[in-house]
């Protein structure tokens, strides 16, 4: 589906979720878009089996549950075996989330958490053994995520 395909509601709907998922029901949906909360929860299980919407994720403050380091690896794949070996790094423990870039090399970033050193250590080995060239390792400070405004009919058109 492109989004071409997605009409107002269905924008209305990926929206609202991508700005708060955990407190944001079909209801609330519907209300706001004056349709019934089963004509939303149908259009949500109909984005999820298009693969629109994949998943829903909880943000972790890592630190505060006793995990210093969350650590960025960049790595290099070859570009054959890119998306095989991005799929095998999150089986290492300690891998929460692994970005492919479409770039010859650093082309996986591959997001890890660790208590200490050693974890972090371990880990560039078990990436490094799968076949990943680790490239650079970076300390992640914070995050800051957003709801992609492309899907919000309130604002203005920006093309």
């Amino acid at each position: 589906m492109t989004l071409e395909g997605l009409d107002e509601l269905d924008k209305k709907i990926i929206h609202e979720l991508q700005t708060d998922a955990r407190h944001t029901s079909s209801g609330t949906i519907a209300d706001a878009a004056d349709v019934s909360a089963s004509t939303v929860r149908n259009r949500i299980q109909r984005l999820e089996q298009q693969g629109l919407i994949s998943g829903y994720h909880a943000d972790v403050e890592y630190e505060s549950a006793g995990y210093q380091l969350y650590t960025l690896i960049i790595c290099t794949a070859p570009v054959p075996r890119r998306e095989e070996l991005a799929e095998a790094a999150l089986e290492v423990p300690g891998v929460v989330r692994v970005t492919e870039v479409m770039t010859g090399e650093e082309n996986v970033h591959v997001s890890v958490v660790g208590a200490d050193g050693d974890d972090l250590s371990r880990i560039g080995r078990d990436l490094d053994e799968l076949g990943l060239e680790v490239a650079d390792e970076d300390l992640i400070r914070s995050e800051h995520v957003d709801a992609f405004d492309g899907f919000d009919a309130d604002c203005e058109d920006r093309s």
